[in-house]
């Protein structure tokens, strides 16, 4: 029986965690912050897919996995007994004007190819219904592909997985066999200081919790901004990507800006009270793509890092190549996603 000590107790560390468990490892989890402490704390949640053209290696790793998040959250939830909130309700965009309607024709029928049975990227009149994005046209695009989850109930439904199988996450201890960091943004620091130019660094992220109960409906993304329908009947609404900032836990006016645009573009949440108002720094790296494989220098030490807006999305699919690695050493990690390409 492997041993197996995961460094993060964020999405990539507690999903990784999870996935070596059901493979019989001995897992441990130690982060100094405790579960979900970091940017996997937030608010928003959007499983949703890059557009489909353009085919490379990190959009076909994204379609597997937002296929595989349903049975990997429904086996989660079964073993601890608490939802991730995990719900496949699609996602519906607004179309602005008449090339943007065209050019959602065009990834429709990319759609029907790449992503063949699966799900749908289609093009229809937007209703007259309350829970609709504001459309210029009177067009918007409706995908069955996305789905959503609360990202902080995710992080506890892992963990109560993980305690499931006796697995707790520690704040302190020593590390025994294989290491995975899953450590984020301070992962990415560590990385960063052998090296002459940036691994990637952190991006930080605003968003809002909203009291409005709209669960089963679609998610809506409209005017660059996410709007989350969670299944405990709050909307999420988010999110900024500042380069630059002082306080990486504070809010300000481009928060009430954000707020401001998810109102304006579904009418109904105009008057939905405020709930909660969230910062977090997320990880980017280099090469803007999840960074997966071998720490180089570092024998039996390997990164799970960069999830950074996309991370709960591809976590059921990084978990299962990180687990063919580390515990059988099959390497199915694209290219893109090597550390090399960051470095």
């Amino acid at each position: 029986m492997a041993d197996i000590t995961v460094r993060g107790a964020g999405i990539f560390g507690l999903s990784i965690a999870w996935a070596c468990l059901q493979r019989g490892a001995r897992v441990a989890v130690i982060d100094p912050n405790g579960l979900g402490a970091g940017s996997s704390g937030g608010l928003v949640g959007a499983l949703a897919p890059h557009v489909p053209e353009n085919w490379n290696a990190k959009k076909a790793f994204q379609l597997d996995s937002l296929l595989r998040a349903e049975s990997f959250w429904s086996d989660v939830e079964a073993a601890g007994g608490v939802s991730a909130g995990y719900a496949r309700t699609g996602r519906l965009q607004p179309i602005s004007d008449a090339r943007s309607l065209e050019l959602a024709h065009q990834r429709a029928n990319s759609a029907a190819k790449l992503w063949a049975d699966h799900a749908r990227w289609q093009v229809e009149r937007a209703p007259d219904a309350d829970w609709s994005p504001i459309s210029t046209t009177g067009w918007l695009i409706r995908d069955t592909l996305s789905a959503h989850l609360h990202p902080r109930h995710a992080c506890v439904a892992l963990g109560a997985a993980l305690a499931s199988k006796g697995v707790t996450v520690e704040r302190d201890g020593s590390s025994a066999g294989a290491v995975i960091w899953a450590t984020g943004v301070a992962g990415l620091a560590d990385l960063n200081r052998g090296h002459t130019r940036q691994v990637g660094n952190g991006v930080k992220g605003q968003a809002a919790l909203l009291e409005f109960d709209a669960r089963g409906a679609p998610q809506i993304f409209a005017d660059g901004v996410h709007i989350i329908p969670h299944q405990d009947g709050t909307v999420a609404v988010g999110s900024t990507s500042e380069r630059d900032y002082d306080d990486p836990t504070a809010t300000d006016a481009q928060l009430d800006t954000v707020i401001a645009k998810a109102r304006g573009a579904v009418p109904v949440l105009a008057s939905a009270p405020v709930l909660e108002r969230w910062a977090g720094v997320r990880p980017r790296t280099r090469s803007r793509a999840p960074m997966l494989g071998p720490w180089p220098g570092r024998p039996g030490h390997f990164v799970a890092n960069g999830g950074f807006k996309i991370g709960f999305g591809m976590a059921p699919k990084v978990a299962d190549v990180m687990a063919n690695l580390v515990l059988d050493g099959i390497n199915e990690i694209p290219e893109a996603f090597g550390i090399a390409a960051s470095l």
